[in-house]
């Protein structure tokens, strides 16, 4: 047999080690660069409109948007979630400025920070999720409706009346009377136009859609105004810097006024509010990780703060941008951040931009803004599942707009408690009866349960019994049970005294309450006095198993 060849070996090369490129790049960096620039021009009209409407500066709102990125966003807690100033907050500013004064306002701002980094600190976050959800539905809408009221009477060069009722029934008279002015007419226009822009601009085929609605709509009605010469108002502009004023340290004194206390308390409570559940709704945009309530809301209150040491307008968390941030994209928290720079590098180099920006444009972007804030199908479908909570939405709502946004919110709070305590207290009676004799066969030893309790007396009485047939087949008197189940407290007292003193007084009544969950002092002792009374004029006793104990 032939003897095979040896076949020689092959000598391998080692490979050179491969070496990361020299300048690469941290993942997901290009999918935030992306992202952050659709959320800068989402978010720079909006910083411009809602300083505007707040009556600062409209720098100031730039500057908060620049704290919400560069501050707010590079903290821990909600990754997706953009802060800066936002149209919820408008009413309750411009309230604060007109009462207070621009000093004041930083010192209010500054305060609220505060209280909310220390709620933060002390993990109270999540516990902001225990706000009826109608409450914080309602809060919005009455903003919603106080803005597009207010914004309307801007465009039309108007002066709104005082009272919230009153400026929406003025609305039609004063929007009549702008078109009988060519300068006023003007001005309804191009707000109408920018609020139409808006609406339709996302829905155009191609690419063009993805441009932010509110920036195309400022640019286009700052061309439109330029070119026809049009006789309105744009933005005044002075600069960043010159906007930027600290409070005083003895600015500082007004805190210790209720009414000054109060504001701070609200600022801190509605900016609370609006952005954790604004948190909560973003969660449900993406399948990243969720949002870490306690981290948040101390971030939250860490940006406040710097805000009212610049004397700016407070931020919040605003769904728009958020939900924007999300769709283009984003990773990581970089994206917010770079937003922010974004809103810097435009604050330093291009502020004269701000110049050509007609003021009617910017009503009519907060006209949009506080539209959206109100829920039309969201109160419909609550009026057809749970009307009680579209009440307390409706209650709410009526409320900011007839007196404030303070007064609004805790009538709120207050009828959303006295809901839950009403269905808290909720009672059910059952009745059921049985012979004596069957009792004792079934249950020999109830007869000495250690918490029943006997009333016995022997007072005359000549009532006959319901069932006279099943008394005498059997030989013992029917026992009537009667079942308490749920929660008996003093709002369900009416109705429990009712049930007990209908019962029949022939015949031996058993009061189980083994199905309550809770029995309070009022119900407890209202029966306690009912057993008693009740074998005080019958035969038979009164048997109460088991009485929960205090």
């Amino acid at each position: 047999m032939p003897s095979s060849a040896p076949v020689p070996r092959r000598r391998l090369r080692p490979r050179p080690p491969q070496l990361p490129p020299p300048c690469s790049l941290p993942p997901h960096l290009r999918q935030d660069f992306a992202a952050s620039l659709v959320v800068f021009l989402v978010a720079l009209p909006l910083c411009v409109g809602i300083a505007v409407a707040s009556g600062v500066p409209a720098e100031l709102g730039l500057v908060t948007g620049i704290v919400g990125g560069l501050v707010t966003g590079a903290m821990r807690g909600s990754s997706f979630q953009v802060s800066g100033p936002a149209a919820g907050l408008t009413v309750l500013v411009l309230e604060t400025v007109r009462t207070f004064g621009a000093a004041g306002l930083g010192v209010v701002v500054l305060a609220a920070g505060l209280v909310q980094t220390v709620l933060g600190l002390l993990r109270w976050g999540r516990w902001f999720r225990a706000i009826s959800l109608a409450v914080v539905e309602g809060m919005l809408a009455g903003i919603g409706l106080v803005i597009v009221a207010g914004q309307l009477y801007a465009a039309a060069g108007a002066t709104a009346p005082d009272g919230g009722f009153a400026r929406l029934a003025g609305l039609p008279g004063a929007l009549a009377g702008a078109l009988l002015e060519p300068g006023a007419a003007a001005s309804v226009a191009l707000a109408a136009g920018t609020v139409l822009v808006i609406v339709g601009w996302p829905r155009l085929p191609g690419r063009a859609a993805a441009l932010p609605g509110a920036l195309v709509a400022v640019l286009l009605a700052a061309l439109v105004t330029a070119l026809g010469g049009l006789p309105v108002e744009t933005v005044r502009v002075g600069g960043l810097l010159d906007a930027v004023r600290p409070p005083d340290p003895g600015a500082f004194a007004a805190l210790a006024e209720p009414a000054v206390l109060g504001t701070v308390l609200a600022f801190a409570l509605i900016a609370s509010a609006e952005s954790l559940f604004g948190a909560a709704a973003v969660d449900r945009l993406h399948d990243g990780p969720a949002t870490d309530y306690d981290r948040e809301l101390l971030a939250q209150g860490v940006g406040n703060t710097v805000c009212g040491l610049l004397g700016a307008l407070p931020l919040t968390a605003v769904i728009v941008r958020s939900s924007a941030n999300v769709r283009a994209g984003a990773r990581t928290r970089a994206s917010r951040v770079l937003h922010g720079v974004w809103l810097l590098v435009f604050a330093a180099l291009l502020p004269g931009a701000l110049a050509y920006v007609p003021l009617p444009a910017l009503a009519g972007i907060l006209v949009h803004a506080g539209w959206k804030l109100i829920p039309f199908r969201g109160l419909a479908a609550l009026w057809r599942a749970h009307r009680g909570e579209a009440a307390i939405l409706a209650v709410t709502a009526a409320a900011i707009v007839a007196t404030g946004m303070l007064e609004g919110v805790l009538a709120g709070l207050a009828l959303a408690v006295a809901k839950a305590a009403w269905e808290a207290s909720h009672l059910r009676v059952e009745h059921t009866e049985h012979t004596e004799h069957t009792e004792h066969m079934e249950h020999p030893d109830r007869t000495e349960h250690p918490d029943r309790t006997e009333h016995r007396e022997h007072p005359e009485h000549t009532d006959r019994a319901e069932h006279p047939d099943r008394a005498k087949d059997t030989g013992h008197p029917a026992v009537l049970r009667v079942r308490l189940s749920g929660g008996a407290t003093f709002l369900r007292l009416p109705k429990l005294l009712d049930v007990l003193e209908a019962l029949p007084r022939d015949r031996p009544v058993e009061l189980d309450l083994s199905g309550l969950h809770h029995l309070d002092h009022a119900c407890r002792a209202a029966v306690t006095a009912w057993a008693e009374r009740h074998a005080a004029a019958g035969p038979h006793p009164v048997r109460l198993r088991p009485l929960p104990g205090p």
